[in-house]
Order: C-alpha cells, then sequence, then structure tokens
C-alpha cells in the first residue's frame, strides 16, 4: 500500500475540524475527496505534509509506505515534502512567488532535495514544461507569475510538484474558477502524468462532476467526518447519504431547466425530498415552457454570429452598437501606439426589459472587458451604448450619475470587492449614501440602515449580522453581500461578472436561486458573464458566445445548446464535466 490514513484527526485550540478520518491509497490510482468548503478536505491533506500552523493538533495515523508520517519533526518533514509527497494548491496566483520568476521557483524544488547543478535543473524544468504542454517554455522560465494566465500559472505548478518525482500527488481544487476548456485539459493531463509516473493521486473538489473525470475511489466528507465512501461508479450512481445526493443534485442539469435548484441543506433537512431510488437528479423537476424563459417573440428574431436582435413587440432596454476596446501593448518613444490588442471588436447586440442574456466564453475573450465598458468603468474606444433610447454618449454628467442608479455590477471575487476595513452593512449602505439625494423614498421611508436591514433578510442574509466584516463571513454570504450592495438602489439592469464561478457547487445554487427570485419579484435585468455553459443554460433567457473579443454566435438558451452553430460553441459543451 503507497499510503494508509487511520483515525486522522485535527483540531485548532481544541475545537475538532478532522474526525478520525482514515483510507488508503494505491500507485496507480486517484482517491477524490469531495465536500464543501469548510469540511476538512485540504486540512486532512495539508496535516500529511506537516503544514498546518501551530495551533493545530494531530493525531492519528499516516504510513507512507509503512513509514509513519505524523510524528515527524519539522527536517523530517521538510525532507518528505516536495520530494515523496508533493501538492498542487487551489490558487496558483497566491502560491506563486509574485517577485520571483516561474523558472527559479521550480527549480528550487530539485535544487533542495538533489545534488544537481542549476543547468541541470533547468533542463529538469524545461523538460517538464513541455510535459505539461506549456507554450514557450523558454519564456515562462523566464516569466513572472503575472505575465501567464491562470492555466499556465497552474500548470506551472503541476511542473513544480512533479519536479522530484513524488510517490504521492495532493491536487487541492486545481481546476477551481478555470475555463471548462482548461479544466479539461488539466483533468487530461493529470491523468497523463499518472500513467507515465505510475503515482497515486488524491485529488480535492467541491465538484463531483469533476471528480467524475478522474477518481476510482470517491470519499465524501462533511464537517469533519466521511459520511460516504466507495468505488467512484458506486458513490455517483448510488449514493446513499442525502449530503451526497444533495452535491450531485445541486449541479444545473444539462439536459432540463428546472425552475428552482435543489440545494445541500434541502437535502440534509428533508432527505425525503430526493428519488426513492437514489437517481442524483432529485425526481423530476418541473419544467419551464420555452414561453416562461423568453422574452416575446425573442427566440424568433435572435440573429447568430453578432447579429442585432430586433424585437419589434419590445423596445430594448440597451442597445450596443459595434462596441470597441482597444489596449495599446506597445509603444515608441514619442508615445505612438505600435502594437494593440482588440479586447472588444465591434460587437452589437440588445438586450430587453426583464431579459437575463448570458455571456459566455474563455478567460481573455474580453466578457469581463464587455461588461465593464457598458457601465463606463473603463473607456471604450469606439461604437455606442443607448440605454432606454438614448445614447451614453449624449448624456450630461449628472444624466450619468442619475444612470448610475440604473445599471449595477456583481463582481466576481467577493472579497477583493468588499472593504475589508467596513463592516457589511456600511457597505451594502454605500451606494444609498452616494446616491442619497437622488433616492428620496428610500431615505424618508425608513432609515439607511433598516432599508439595509430589510435587503439583507431579502438576500438571505441575518440583519443580525449588519456588524459583522468580511472576513467573518463564507464565501457564499460574501457574494450574497455584494448581491444586496449592487441591489440597494433599486436598479433596472444588473451585470454579474463570473459571480458564482469561484463558489461551491451548493453554494452556487443558493445565488443561482436568489438571483432567479429577485428577478421574478423586481423585473430585473441581467447580463450574465461566465465561462460556463451549464450555469449559463440554467439562468438566461439567450446566450451569446464570444471569442477573441467577437461575439461569434447568438441564440435562446435551448437552441444553442441543442444546435450550436460554431465549432467553438460545440468546443465549449463538450468540455462540460460530466457524470
Amino acid at each position: 500500500m503507497l499510503l494508509e490514513v487511520e483515525d486522522l484527526t485535527v483540531a485548532f485550540d481544541g475545537r475538532p475540524v478532522v474526525k478520525g478520518v482514515g483510507y488508503s491509497l494505491r500507485r496507480g490510482r486517484t482517491l477524490g475527496i469531495v465536500g464543501e468548503s469548510g469540511s476538512g478536505k485540504s486540512v486532512s491533506s495539508l496535516a500529511l505534509m506537516g503544514l498546518l500552523p501551530r495551533n493545530a493538533a494531530v493525531t492519528g495515523s499516516a504510513r507512507l509506505e509503512g513509514e509513519e508520517i505524523l510524528t515527524l519533526d519539522e527536517e523530517g518533514f521538510r525532507s518528505i515534502r516536495g520530494n515523496r509527497i508533493a501538492m498542487i494548491f487551489q490558487e496558483p496566483m497566491t502560491s506563486l512567488n509574485p517577485v520571483r520568476k516561474c523558472g527559479e521557483q521550480v527549480t528550487e524544488m530539485l535544487l533542495m532535495h538533489e545534488k544537481v547543478s542549476r543547468k541541470e535543473a533547468r533542463e529538469r524544468a524545461l523538460d517538464l514544461f513541455n510535459e505539461v504542454m506549456l507554450p514557450r517554455p523558454e519564456k515562462i522560465f523566464d516569466s513572472y507569475p503575472h505575465e501567464i494566465s491562470g492555466g499556465q500559472k497552474q500548470r506551472v505548478m503541476i511542473a513544480m510538484a512533479l519536479m522530484c518525482n513524488p510517490d504521492v500527488l495532493i491536487a487541492d481544487e486545481p481546476t477551481t474558477a478555470l475555463d471548462v476548456t482548461v479544466q479539461a485539459a488539466i483533468l487530461r493531463l493529470l491523468r497523463q502524468i499518472q500513467e507515465k509516473h505510475n503515482i497515486g493521486i488524491i485529488f480535492i473538489t467541491h465538484d463531483l462532476g469533476v471528480i467524475a473525470q478522474v477518481a476510482d475511489d470517491i470519499m465524501v466528507m462533511y464537517r469533519g467526518d466521511i459520511v460516504e465512501t466507495g468505488p467512484a461508479e458506486q458513490v455517483l450512481h448510488q449514493p446513499q447519504h442525502p449530503y451526497t445526493k444533495g452535491l450531485l443534485a445541486c449541479r444545473p442539469p444539462l439536459d432540463s431547466r428546472p425552475q428552482h435548484l435543489p440545494t445541500v441543506e434541502e437535502f440534509m433537512t428533508h432527505s425525503s425530498v430526493s428519488q426513492a431510488d437514489s437517481s442524483p437528479n432529485l425526481g423530476e423537476q418541473p419544467e419551464i415552457p420555452a414561453s416562461a424563459h423568453s422574452s416575446p417573440k425573442l427566440g424568433e428574431v435572435a440573429q447568430r454570429a453578432g447579429g442585432v436582435c430586433e424585437n419589434p413587440a419590445s423596445h430594448p432596454l440597451l442597445q450596443v452598437r459595434d462596441l470597441r476596446v482597444t489596449y495599446t501593448l506597445k509603444k515608441n518613444l514619442l508615445g505612438k501606439p505600435l502594437q494593440t490588442l482588440d479586447a472588444v471588436d465591434h460587437v452589437s447586440f440588445d438586450l430587453y426589459r426583464g431579459e437575463t442574456l448570458g455571456l459566455v466564453g474563455e478567460s481573455g475573450c474580453g466578457k469581463s472587458t464587455l461588461g465593464q465598458a457598458l457601465l463606463r468603468l473603463i473607456d471604450r474606444s469606439g461604437g455606442e451604448v443607448l440605454y432606454d433610447g438614448v445614447s451614453l454618449d449624449a448624456m450630461t454628467s449628472a444624466q450619468r450619475k442619475a444612470l448610475r442608479l440604473k445599471m449595477q455590477i456583481i463582481f466576481q471575487d467577493p472579497y477583493s470587492s468588499l472593504n475589508p476595513r467596513i463592516t457589511i452593512g456600511e457597505a451594502i449602505a454605500e451606494p444609498l449614501k452616494v446616491h442619497r439625494t437622488s433616492i428620496t423614498s428610500a431615505t424618508s421611508a425608513t432609515s439607511i440602515a433598516g432599508r439595509v436591514k430589510e435587503l439583507m433578510q431579502q438576500v438571505g442574509l441575518s440583519p443580525d449580522w449588519y456588524g459583522r466584516y468580511p472576513h467573518e463571513l463564507s464565501g457564499g454570504q460574501r457574494q450574497r453581500v455584494c448581491i444586496a450592495r449592487a441591489l440597494i438602489v433599486e436598479p433596472e439592469l444588473v451585470v454579474c461578472d463570473e459571480s458564482v464561478s469561484a463558489l461551491d457547487v451548493s453554494v452556487q445554487a443558493q445565488v443561482l436561486n436568489l438571483l432567479n427570485d429577485l428577478k421574478r419579484q423586481h423585473d430585473y435585468t441581467y447580463l450574465f458573464i461566465t465561462h460556463d455553459l451549464s450555469v449559463v443554460k440554467f439562468l438566461s433567457d439567450r446566450i451569446m458566445v464570444m471569442r477573441q473579443g467577437r461575439l461569434v454566435e447568438m441564440a435562446p438558451a435551448d437552441e444553442l445548446y441543442a444546435h450550436p452553430q460554431e465549432e467553438y460553441t460545440r468546443h465549449l459543451i463538450d468540455a462540460l464535466p460530466r457524470l
């Protein structure tokens, strides 16, 4: 047996977070550990490498090829860390040193554990860069982390973990928030590496769809306990525990359009909701008629490949004509541009009142740039944007300020978009205070604090949390704070910029349900930006597909998924993880 773990318990200041975990791992096999954030997945793996803080108390046993490792001192852990057990961390941008070149960081591991020259270490790193299919290995070796893409940074982390040919590779959420196409490539790469080097892999994730692509065996964790374990096919297709059933059911389905996504909480509190045959599809979900998902006649007139959707029965809320955003990459000594990049290249579309328009594409295709240009958060290089028939360019500064009330944005990362020094109540109230002279109804009927607490309750936050700070909330709760902050001024149009991409699938289901409920209650209009076609299909009436700054396809959601016209769209659909 390569690795045997028995009765592993981890406690912080006397509070247990991992409770008696046990499993075994053989060479050439992959163990998938699944659970939500806070379930103890990462903590149990960090304990194997001696990377927990000093206030962590670790008990139990972990034997690596018969050798006990939990009792090692720091020097002993250093001898096996990276050498016999290596780890791919969840967020490569924060795991890589921003002031050191990628090549230096990768070779450091080999220079520490083996007696090799720097030239030999460089050659080994370049070989690994080729093995993990990094383009231009020499250039990336001499690049800093911020100079390469997210997928490339993740491949650098994989190369670093493989530098010393470890026996056990721990992959901690290695594909979270990556494009589905990059995610599929990373999963293929890990399988190829495992076959070539005959290593054991522990793959940690919250998404059972992802784990289905790589795992031989699955262990499901909930609040520090193992609630289910077994061969992957058995756990995925015959789940026994309500928590496992909930994780399977809360993924947006690809073949139906439910009105409501099931959540893990519903399964844990009302396990009878699930089907008697334990199907992960949560029984029969009510289908929404196509007419309920589309604005009048939208499906009949949507045009493809960047065409403008003209609907005579409804006046567009937002009209975009030939929008361009160009960045200067290189200038001469006189400041004249020598090299430019068209981040958004002649994009045109209409967005109708009460509609959810999805915008999907890989990272770098211009999705977020387009959303920010619509809200004038960045300057556009050309084209025209009309809001309710009025051109933004023809508006006075006072009119543009008033328009801010009607157009809001929910950013991708709720933690970085919230001020860590002010409470969440103050963060939600901030837009109301800025525009209070324009919002007489909200300030005269109730106090600002009262209005904030009312909205907090509406988005599923306890009003008692008004005085809490962002770090005291979970990722899903912080995202709800950002939603409340965007909605406090009662906007008409909300741009959701990758607002669920980094969340647990269970929390993602809660946020998607919340956005749908709020839309039905208040008739909001959404531009929903994401790289995940399963998410955008569940939420959207129509979907636009972007590639390299251009709009390549646009159609009603069900039609685009069932009959994609572009090869690129089919590529995005094929990359979706399936059970």
